[in-house]
């Protein structure tokens, strides 16, 4: 049985409002985030991911209440991120109505937190967010990043991405620094080296601009694509994505 490619839009969420700017600056309001779930979970979306952008630059847990308050208004998976330090935060966030937390400064500080979530919740809770851009003398050609993409890792983001794998996280989330919300297109090469990588599932992340983009992504190897933008801004719909990715011959539920 072929899986369905899955279609999530993205609440980027600071300060309880849902923002959205080119590569994490110059945020403008996008709306309430509980609302736009409501909206999203009734439009057919697969999933939503929520993530408290500024949890790590403040040095903070993710909102809890704005998460039990969007995990009651949705009847879709709902993947959290943002300021998850310890086993004991992605505890918080699972009984707060989380069904998956993406874990990434903090796991790039202390890599055994992957494999303690694991071990204590499964893989299948567990998304690594990799933040990468081109850098020049990382062996691959892409680093990490951390902080919203304000600082470097230090880190070969192909080779952090085998260590999580090997860890254990059950997903990966790839977000393109270098064209976050530029709606430019998926950074297609990214999505195929970390596709040749690792057999997780992966979600493409960054630069969505139309209904071609998503469909390149997958072709690419991303076995779900996420967006933001160009969904809080009524540039597309769910649906028109969806419908692009059948008509290509991909399976969408």
């Amino acid at each position: 049985m072929t899986v369905a490619i899955r279609v999530i839009p993205c609440l980027d969420v600071d300060g309880g409002r849902v923002v959205k700017g080119i590569n994490f600056q110059n945020l403008r309001d996008a709306g309430d985030p509980v609302e736009l779930a409501k909206v999203y979970g009734q439009q057919g979306a697969d999933e939503l991911t929520f993530l408290d952008i500024s949890a790590s630059v403040e040095e903070r847990a993710t909102t809890i209440q704005t998460v039990t308050a969007t995990a009651e208004t949705v009847f879709i998976p709902l993947t959290v991120g943002g300021g998850v330090r310890t086993v004991d935060d992605v505890d918080a966030l699972l009984r707060a109505g989380a069904d998956k937390v993406g874990v990434n400064t903090a796991a790039i500080a202390n890599p055994d937190l992957i494999d303690e979530v694991a071990q204590r919740f499964g893989n299948q809770v567990l998304v690594l967010s990799v933040d990468a851009r081109r850098e020049a003398d990382r062996e691959s050609g892409f680093g990490v990043t951390t902080h919203g993409g304000r600082r470097s890792a230090g880190l070969d983001a192909l080779a952090w991405v085998r260590e999580a794998a090997r860890r254990g996280v059950g997903e990966i989330l790839l977000n393109s620094m270098d064209v976050d919300g530029t709606q430019a297109g998926f950074d297609l090469e990214m999505i195929r080296a970390v596709r040749e990588e690792v057999s997780l599932p992966l979600i493409a992340s960054g630069g969505a601009g139309q209904v071609e983009d998503f469909v390149q992504a997958v072709s690419a190897g991303a076995d779900a694509v996420l967006a933001a933008s160009v969904f809080h801004f009524g540039t597309l719909t769910i649906m028109e994505v969806k419908s692009a990715l059948k008509e290509a011959g991909f399976p969408v539920r």
